[in-house]
């Protein structure tokens, strides 16, 4: 073997074990960040109450992931380490799965809970349907009460809710300080915080994806080197 080759042997080498340190890092936080969210009172509350259950679908895909990501590094770096063409071979085939399944969670996730996304009608349909319950059905008025309380908003889109449909408008509808009813409806209020909170995972997953790539490519050229040095021998 060639100085030359044995040199960018072991930069690349040296490169892909450093890169799966970091992704192992990364993948504990988006696993940890994960469960958070899931097992969050407060959002369970408000995801059993209105029905979007669809808001952990993505989280459940993104912890798979993160989980295969952990298991894979290890196969990376046996690979990478023994300089093992099949085991190369089989790694690209690993991170390019990981890869559609990591940015498959991350879009499941942003389209279950970003603002105007899929749970937003749902949001808005469920908050009518307690509206118009209410106040003869206790259950009703109460999910009424700890919603718009808990988020600061009124309806599903607002208090014309209430007006349309000839309800009298709650006091949780209204700021306790200056009486004035909450500007926006629940469904906005609701996917802006789930928004919040999942930005920094989805930001994370497609981070795991972009590194998913570099290491396929790597062990790509990894492979070609090593090819190239049994062709010469």
């Amino acid at each position: 073997m060639t100085a030359k080759t044995q040199s960018a042997i072991s930069i690349i080498n040296h490169i892909l074990l450093c890169f799966n340190v970091i992704t192992w890092v990364v993948a504990f936080i988006v696993i940890g960040l994960c469960l958070w969210l899931r097992f969050d009172p407060d959002v369970g509350e408000w995801v059993t109450i209105l029905q979007i259950h669809s808001f952990y679908v993505g989280l459940y895909i993104l912890i798979v992931s993160s989980v295969l990501i952990c298991a894979s590094g290890f196969l990376s770096c046996a690979a990478t380490v023994a300089e093992n063409q099949f085991l190369l071979t089989v790694n690209i085939a690993m991170q390019l799965l990981i890869f559609i399944l990591g940015l498959a969670g991350a879009a499941v996730l942003m389209d279950n809970s970003t603002y105007k996304s899929s749970i937003h009608p749902v949001i808005k349909t469920v908050m009518l349907s307690l509206i118009n319950q209410a106040p003869a059905n206790d259950e009703a008025t109460a999910a009424l009460a700890i919603v718009q309380e808990n988020m600061g908003c009124c309806g599903g889109s607002g208090v014309d809710d209430y007006i349309n449909l000839r309800r009298a408008i709650p006091s949780q509808c209204r700021d306790t300080v200056t009486g004035n009813t909450f500007f926006y409806g629940c469904a906005d209020e609701i996917t802006w915080l789930l928004e919040q909170r999942s930005s920094w995972i989805m930001g994370l997953a497609v981070l795991l994806c972009a590194k998913k790539i570099v290491n396929a490519v790597l062990s790509g050229i990894l492979i070609q080197l090593l090819q190239k040095e049994d062709r010469r021998q």
